[in-house]
């Protein structure tokens, strides 16, 4: 592919912008982790829907409230989640969660009793987006609102540093995780990538898949050995990172050529949507949060 300058000056603006709202978002305060990570999920559940209607041809909702039943069950499990963390006056985000739950679960069953054609295809199709999308950005919430972090009786580097930054270092784990191991896959792909990984994904190698996890792991546990000592924990978690995060890409990839479509949206101009942007962080964040609640709760 010939170099186009007028593309590449759009992508690294696009980037550049991108890369300073996701460093405010994850490192001012909880707050803006979580107003973050709700554009996300809303951002997501429109292009997963998009998608959905151009695999299934069947699965259509017309009417828009229809369209926000599941989304706002994901996001008052959101709210729910901060677990008390986040307060609006006397009011804690955890306890409207649970509100905003109990409305759209009734709506949600409103919808299973009456419409014959959401029974039909509607469900389950919303139900994998609720699953896909919802629990992972709830986890993720989660984990940065620190709830698992229970240091009383481990001896864990890796726990007592998660419970000094209350959350905050295993979401930028997760981050910067990916990003590396994306990195690093590119680059091992670029030099000797030879061996196609999967039709869903072309243009990625099994040699750069794999180069692009083990340095992934090793340059995150250099660096945790150097700061807190090596454990198994950090390890293992930095290893789930990786791994999962390639499964997210490959997920998302795959739903993509079913669809038909190149990018799951527009958003960032040149760098497709929210799906293409966060694919790997909805397939690790359950998994990291399984493992620190095996490790540390």
């Amino acid at each position: 592919m010939a170099f186009d300058p007028k593309v590449f000056a759009t992508r690294a603006k696009t980037a550049i912008v991108f890369a300073v709202i996701m460093l405010i978002g994850l490192l001012w305060n909880e707050w803006s982790f979580f107003i973050l990570f709700s554009i996300v999920h809303a951002g997501a559940w429109v292009e997963y829907q998009k998608i959905a209607q151009k695999i299934n041809s069947e699965f259509l909702i017309v009417k828009w409230w229809k369209q926000i039943h599941f989304p706002l069950l994901g996001w008052g499990a959101m709210l729910m989640s901060t677990s008390d963390a986040m307060m609006i006056g006397d009011v804690s985000l955890s306890f409207i969660g649970e509100w905003l739950i109990r409305i759209t679960l009734v709506l949600v069953l409103i919808n299973i009793l009456f419409e014959k054609k959401f029974r039909q295809t509607g469900f389950l199709v919303m139900f994998k987006g609720f699953v896909y999308i919802s629990i992972s950005m709830t986890l993720l919430i989660n984990l940065r609102s620190g709830w698992l972090w229970n240091t009383g009786d481990s001896e864990s580097k890796m726990a007592l540093a998660l419970s000094t930054f209350s959350g905050h270092m295993i979401t930028l784990l997760i981050v910067f995780g990916i990003w590396i191991n994306d990195t690093m896959a590119y680059l091992v792909g670029s030099f000797i990538g030879k061996t196609p990984l999967s039709k869903w994904s072309p243009k990625k190698t099994w040699e750069g898949t794999v180069g692009g996890i083990l340095l992934s792991v090793g340059i995150i546990n250099v660096f945790a050995a150097l700061k807190w000592n090596a454990s198994l924990d950090m390890l293992v978690i930095s290893l789930g990172i990786a791994i999962a995060g390639t499964l997210g890409d490959l997920y998302e990839s795959k739903l993509k050529r079913m669809a038909g479509v190149k990018d799951s949206g527009t958003f960032m101009p040149g760098h497709g949507g929210f799906l293409d942007r966060f694919d790997s962080i909805l397939f690790a964040s359950p998994v990291v949060w399984v493992l620190c609640y095996l490790f540390y709760r």
